[in-house]
């Protein structure tokens, strides 16, 4: 048994079990999946490949005695030449006097280092005496703590494939090593820590990353699977003639993706399961006419309709544009906070009585005393403003209705494969025609009063503009202080006919509404701010958008920041004001001047900042691998998914025999052993 004790090993006592469980080794099967974390490849070149600065390793003959300098106690240099090729390469060796003793003139060595192309030079951390041995090119590297070595781990690993080598058993079916070209389990772990050489250990790595993504994506589809059948008896039959005539009756056409998206979401209402589905597309791409057919199908089909938003302001924003795409076929009703007394008392007896189709409303719409008649179809806009209970009190206020979410965030493929593993994702990749595109430019601190004459001459003519700054934590004084010398900068610079309105972390949530709603009324013409302006508010007159110290933003939330703007017919600009110190924030500047699609720029993020920071760490949830990367191993992500779709929706665990390991494992998962039961 592999999951035996790692102290059944010969040599394992209780103080090296000890060191051990440092490393979370406790039995044989961890102990023989403790990866290495690298690989230091010793493989000789030629010197014209070497590249510079890498760690490289070279054979060559000493030609004259190693020359020793000796700085104060313990610290030393030791320098020789070696001849490589014909050519003389000096060799450096820090802290290491007593070779001395050990490299003589016309001797033969081997040497892994830094190299230094220009002065042909390469600085020594490991030397060998004598030729480099062909067979140990590769060196794995293991993740220690204590006083734990590499090499005794590998003694370690090596005694337990001794003891175990039979009992390692594999678990992927056959059909999908001989396509993939896998190597099966036994040799790929030996590979993994011996690798013969480097090709041998590219397979055992291949097989590893997609044994990794197949058991992650099975147990997301055996949730999604468990999670439809429970909420079956939820078909809606919605008129699809009077449907394509709303759809007719819109003032503009389609996009492609917007057509994709809305035949998934109709699809979703006409199946007995629930829709779980996640609507993504860039800010403008059109997804609140696709979830207006969603609330009209549900209409036709005679069931009630919620849209729930996270601010009043744009709760309005959504009723406005409703109201002018239904026009008279649909009642809508508006509930916020702000509706009180009679008012609020005449919506939610007009609701419960199925007057109402559709309610557009804040965290309003989940408090106790609103009740539906028939809430068929739910939409969640900016979902992740929305706690998962504040979300699961909506979806309660009917009986299992289809739940749409809506986010404006472009999430890369790769995240919204493991993110969002259990929901189904529709994208809008594609924005209507005619619209202009934000021309984005980038410039340094002392261009700002040039960028300030332009927002003037922009408001002369009857325009508006925003300008952010960056806010790392709501209660950070600093921050707010640095927006408060912005607003009294700009109001002293422009004229007292330009209005200057200041938001920040510190204001009340109806404060914050107010100035918003002054801005979208043009009572304010340049909007200071430090928190992310509300997403989806739409403020058609706002052309300029100026992000001072943008390299302290993600490229995602620049995007995000750059969509308030570029929303009339008029064109519209984002400055990005600017100084990065290193690459990868002048690398985001230039990404940014360069890209508009949202989709492009998330891929470029998650490549920038990796998927923890994508998301934000604590909240990330996302599954750490031992050997997959989530960004660099996409294509094997994309075919493990669609393996374990396969796998599920077969049935293929329980009705085919060569699926018979691949079950027991999942069984024996304690996350998953009571829902497979």
């Amino acid at each position: 048994m592999l999951d035996e004790s790692i102290t059944e090993l010969t040599g394992i006592g209780e103080k090296y079990a000890e060191e051990l469980a440092l490393l979370n080794i406790y039995t044989i099967r961890d102990l023989l999946e403790y990866f290495p974390y690298r690989y230091d490849v010793f493989e000789i070149k030629p010197l014209i490949e070497l590249i510079h600065e890498d760690k490289v390793t070279i054979e060559g003959t000493v030609i004259h005695e190693p020359r020793l300098q000796v700085y104060g106690r313990k610290k030393s240099r030791l320098t020789f030449t070696v001849e490589v090729e014909g050519v003389a390469v000096k060799a450096v060796m820090f802290n290491r006097a007593f070779a001395k003793k050990q490299i003589h003139s016309d001797a033969t060595v081997t040497l892994t280092g830094k190299w230094d192309a220009h002065r042909l030079q390469i600085t020594v951390s490991n030397y060998k005496i004598g030729p480099a041995n062909q067979d140990a090119t590769i060196q794995p590297m293991y993740s220690l703590r204590g006083k734990l070595t590499n090499a005794r781990i590998r003694k370690t690993i090596q005694s337990a494939m001794d003891y175990k080598w039979n009992e390692i058993t594999e678990f992927i079916p056959e059909r999908y090593l001989t396509s993939y070209k896998l190597p099966e389990r036994k040799t790929a772990i030996k590979t993994m820590h011996f690798p013969p050489n480097r090709i041998a250990l590219k397979h055992a790595r291949r097989r590893f990353i997609f044994e990794e993504f197949l058991l992650f994506q099975l147990k997301m589809q055996l949730l999604r699977k468990i999670n439809r059948e429970a909420s079956i008896g939820n078909a809606q039959s919605y008129d699809e003639k009077e449907v394509e005539q709303f759809i007719q009756g819109f003032p503009f056409t389609l996009t492609n993706a917007q057509r994709k998206s809305l035949k998934e979401i109709l699809k979703d209402m006409k199946s007995p399961y629930r829709m779980n589905r996640l609507l993504q597309g860039d800010v403008g791409s059109g997804k609140t006419a696709v979830a207006a057919i969603g609330l009209y199908a549900a209409k036709t089909a005679g069931k009630q309709g919620a849209l729930m938003v996270p601010t009043e302001i744009l709760a309005e924003q959504h009723y406005e544009s409703l109201l002018e795409l239904f026009k008279d076929k649909a009642n809508i009703a508006l509930l916020t906070g702000s509706i009180k007394g009679k008012r609020r008392k005449e919506i939610i007896s007009a609701l419960e009585e199925h007057k109402i189709d559709i309610l557009i409303g804040t965290h309003a719409l989940i408090q106790e005393d609103v009740n539906f008649s028939d809430l068929g179809f739910v939409i969640v806009d900016e979902q992740h403003r929305f706690g998962v209970e504040q979300r699961r009190m909506l979806r309660d206020k009917g009986l299992k209705p289809d739940v749409l979410f809506m986010t404006a965030t472009p999430i890369p493929r790769t995240l919204a494969i493991t993110a969002f593993g259990d929901m189904d994702v529709s994208t809008i990749n594609e924005m209507p025609k005619g619209r202009k595109e934000i021309e984005t430019y980038w410039a340094k601190d002392n261009m700002f009063e040039r960028v300030l004459r332009m927002i003037e001459k922009h408001v002369a003519l009857g325009e508006q503009a925003y300008v952010i700054c960056p806010l790392i934590e709501e209660s950070d004084k600093l921050d707010i202080q640095d927006a408060v010398d912005l607003y009294e900068q700009l109001t002293e610079f422009f004229p007292p006919e330009v209005k200057v309105g200041l938001m920040h972390g510190r204001l009340k949530s109806a404060e914050k509404e107010e100035v918003m709603k002054q801005f979208a009324d043009n009572e304010v013409q340049v909007l200071v701010s430090t928190t992310v302006v509300e997403v989806g508010v739409n403020v058609p007159n706002a052309t300029i958008m100026v992000i001072y110290d943008a390299e302290r933003f993600g490229l995602s939330q620049l995007h995000q920041l750059r969509g308030r703007v570029g929303r009339g017919d008029k064109q519209s600009y984002c400055i990005l004001i600017a100084d990065p110190k290193g690459e990868v924030g002048k690398e985001r500047m230039k990404i940014m001047t360069e890209t508009s699609n949202g989709f492009e720029l998330s891929e470029q993020d998650l490549k920038l900042r990796g998927p923890g920071d994508f998301f934000g760490k604590k909240q990330s949830g996302m599954p750490e691998f031992k050997v997959a990367d989530m960004v660099h191993d996409f294509k094997a992500l994309e075919t493990a998914r669609s393996d374990a779709q396969e796998i599920i929706e077969n049935n293929l665990l329980y009705a085919d025999e060569e699926y018979y390991y691949l079950r027991q494992l999942l069984e024996k998962d304690p996350s998953f052993a009571n829902i497979l039961d």
